[in-house]
């Protein structure tokens, strides 16, 4: 069983308190009257999140580990420069990784899991696609407030690191990679570093990655979605995102891997893009950034939980080297 020692901080009583605390303090400066108990819905290793019923309705506050203490100062500047896009930012504290945040509505997941319209996906990928077009030109202030660097030759860097490191990989375990999968991917460390110099000089540049973009992360109201759950964002090749946007699709709509949809939602996000490059170029761009994209994702998870009391991540640690698995399974696609 683990011990009380090694439990998240927002398991324990003195740091609820604290939390409790803060948050009245800051709906009485903003003149917001608790309606209720105050719940705690979500709790993970890395974060967890309060709901705070109030008179004009419900408000959220999240709490992050210090390796992702960063996503308060980053969503606060994001609401800040795109307010049409994330739900409204109340308050932060980026030294304890705290903020409180409006209730944003519905989820998009309840809502396309009942219409299944795709249009949903294709309304919002181009304004998710202005978005990154616009922060491109923040990168060194969204590397500043602490959003990783995960740029090509970071992601080349970082991606070799990791594949020195057979115990991240879990290699000879059952939830991890075989050593014959192991040695390929290790043979394969220079194809890794001449991809990602072929995306850092495919003409589209860096921006912010959402990390996460699946339906869950997303809320609908109207016309307009929010985006929220920052914290596995980084600054790296924008298309990263599609990753995730496209997995949750599939599920959310039961297509078949590689159903025409896909097509579609590639190119009305990528329709913003062609103030850089044609779209034929852009379609090849994506091509390549698409199988780079696991590995992105493989940092993304070793980051969340490489602070954390390996006690509590057990069942999370294989999602890393089954993300290497997909990385080496899109190659043998592309050479098939």
């Amino acid at each position: 069983m683990t011990s009380s020692a090694s439990q998240p901080p927002w398991t324990q009583a003195d740091w609820l308190e604290r939390a409790v605390a803060w948050i009245s303090a800051e709906l009485a400066r903003l003149d917001i009257a608790a309606a209720g108990d105050i719940e705690q819905p979500h709790v993970r290793p890395w974060s967890t999140v309060l709901r705070v019923p109030t008179a004009d309705g419900a408000v959220y506050f999240k709490a992050c580990t210090p390796l992702l203490a960063y996503e308060p100062a980053l969503v606060e500047m994001l609401y800040r420069a795109h307010p049409d896009q994330i739900p409204r930012v109340l308050a932060t504290d980026p030294e304890q990784g705290w903020m409180l945040m409006v209730d944003g509505g519905t989820r998009l997941r309840e809502v396309i899991r009942a219409d299944r319209d795709l249009n949903h996906w294709e309304r919002l990928l181009p304004r998710y696609a202005e978005m990154q077009i616009d922060l491109a030109g923040r990168t060194e202030q969204l590397l500043a407030l602490g959003a990783p660097d995960r740029r090509p030759a970071a992601l080349a860097r970082l991606a070799g690191q990791l594949l020195e490191n057979p115990d991240v990989l879990l290699v000879g375990k059952s939830d991890g990679m075989s050593p014959e999968t192991y040695r390929k991917l290790r043979g394969l460390t220079p194809a890794i570093a001449d991809q990602c110099r072929q995306l850092a000089d495919c003409g589209v540049p860096p921006s912010l990655n959402h990390g996460d973009l699946h339906d869950a992360n997303i809320f609908i109201d109207g016309d307009d979605y929010l985006l929220f759950d920052w914290g596995d964002s980084s600054v790296s090749h924008p298309f990263f995102s599609l990753r995730t946007a496209f997995v949750s699709v599939e599920i959310s709509l039961q297509l078949a891997e590689g159903a025409p949809e896909f097509d579609r939602l590639r190119d009305a996000y990528l329709e913003p893009w062609t103030r850089f490059l044609p779209a034929a170029a852009l379609r090849s761009t994506f091509a390549l950034a698409s199988r780079l994209s696991p590995l992105c994702s493989a940092l993304s998870w070793h980051h969340a939980i490489s602070a954390v009391d390996r006690s509590l991540v057990t069942e999370y640690a294989g999602a890393i080297p089954g993300l290497f698995q997909e990385y080496l399974d899109l190659q043998a696609s592309a050479a098939a």
